[in-house]
């Protein structure tokens, strides 16, 4: 694929990032799936996803507790340690990947021609139904309606995404997380959200039927993540020829 011949990747050239990360708890496997399906539609040749290339970088770190995962740990690192309660403070011995991840998006940040505008921290959920979100509560009130508006375009692209269920809080117990430290630590432009996806299963709307999660269904979810980058900055009418409807269960 001719990702050097981007126009926002020459030397240079101002960029629009999109962070994403996943697997910082071990035993939430449907992350990796949501984000291979992630990974997955961003390569191919679909013309959303040329289109998504051309105008956007995304930077994906999809397994952030790798030593967790090797050990078959559910929340915990080698060391013992939830490291969504570290970002605060990370250290580079105890948390390495942590610290290597938070000092690559502050580099970003800083970096005059970068323009971070998304990190997404995808976990799964043990007792919750369908895909949903957390965001942060701000005082300014025009940011916080704009926080919401990526939720409510992923519950129009997303038949399991529920916006009813997604919420915005600023819980102490929560203050360690990415979603929360990065929240407050980047600017206005930037949206940090958790991406939650029930281990179980999700519920269609207007029914009472739960339909069991599948592998192809987190990656289904997301695929559907990727797809509404393009609805948010409003680049439908770059993707060319025409494209069938797309949709729900897309």
């Amino acid at each position: 694929l001719p990702f050097s011949a981007a126009a926002n990747l020459r030397p240079g050239a101002e960029q629009k990032v999109v962070f994403i990360t996943a697997r910082v708890h071990p035993g939430e496997t449907p992350s990796s799936f949501v984000c291979q399906g992630i990974i997955d539609f961003l390569v191919s040749h679909h013309p959303i996803a040329k289109v998504l290339r051309d105008h956007l970088v995304f930077k994906i770190a999809p397994m952030l507790n790798p030593d967790g995962v090797y050990l078959g740990n559910y929340r915990c690192s080698l060391m013992g340690f939830d490291l969504n309660r570290h970002w605060a403070n990370p250290s580079p011995w105890a948390h390495p990947t942590l610290h290597g991840v938070k000092e690559l998006i502050i580099d970003m940040y800083n970096n005059p021609k970068i323009n971070l505008e998304f990190y997404i921290d995808i976990h799964a959920h043990s007792t919750m139904m369908n895909g949903f979100m957390y965001g942060n509560i701000f005082e300014d009130e025009e940011r916080f309606q704009r926080q919401a508006v990526f939720p409510k375009l992923l519950c129009q692209n997303a038949e399991d995404f529920s916006y009813s269920s997604t919420s915005f809080n600023r819980d102490a117990v929560k203050a360690g997380t990415g979603r929360r430290f990065l929240g407050g630590l980047l600017n206005d432009t930037s949206y940090c959200y958790t991406l939650e996806v029930s281990f179980y299963s999700y519920i269609l709307g207007g029914t009472a039927a739960a339909v069991p999660y599948t592998e192809e269904a987190y990656m289904k979810l997301g695929r559907n993540v990727a797809r509404t980058f393009l609805d948010y900055y409003r680049l439908n009418s770059l993707v060319e020829g025409p494209l069938a409807p797309t949709p729900k269960t897309w």
